[in-house]
């Protein structure tokens, strides 16, 4: 496994990762109207904005395949809820065949490496990451918010 970061020629592999982890782990939790508009081509679209904007997620590539990625920074604000800390997990998405094999990890410890106080999202009604993140020090802080862009998914904000 090899870590970089992403390029604007990474939009369709960062987007591959990104839109089929969301399949896997959400298809049948959301609507089947959030997934009409919610496209392979359109999370492209996403990136390759993104990637031009100055956006620098973290890759794994196995065999010159992109496997995983990871984003890292300056907390926000979400749905009107203000961040507890300074630095922020964004998005940490591996492929389903990749769990368990160190990928999430790597990118995790990369990111946002081991001790550093942080925060993230994450969905409530997704266990195992949950349990990644309580195996990494992160506790569940209180904060839920509902996000009406994304069929009403419920999240709620983890603490280290």
């Amino acid at each position: 496994m090899r870590l970089r970061t992403a390029t604007p020629s990474d939009a369709a592999a960062v987007a591959r990762v990104h839109h089929t982890t969301w399949v896997t782990t959400y298809g049948s939790i959301l609507p089947p109207e959030f997934w009409a508009t919610a496209t392979f081509e359109r999370r492209v679209a996403t990136w390759q904005r993104w990637l031009a904007n100055g956006a620098a997620p973290l890759l794994a590539e196995t065999d010159d395949e992109v496997v995983g990625i990871a984003m890292a920074g300056e907390a926000v604000e979400q749905e009107d809820v203000l961040p507890v800390r300074d630095r922020q997990l964004y998005l940490l998405y591996v492929l389903a065949a990749y769990h368990g094999t160190g990928v999430g990890q790597a990118l995790l410890d990369a990111v946002v490496p081991p001790g550093t106080p942080a925060q993230l999202w994450v969905a409530e009604d997704n266990p195992r990451a949950r349990r990644f993140y309580e195996r990494n020090g992160f506790l569940t802080e209180g904060a839920r918010v509902v996000d009406a862009s994304t069929a009403d998914l419920a999240e709620i904000r983890m603490v280290r």
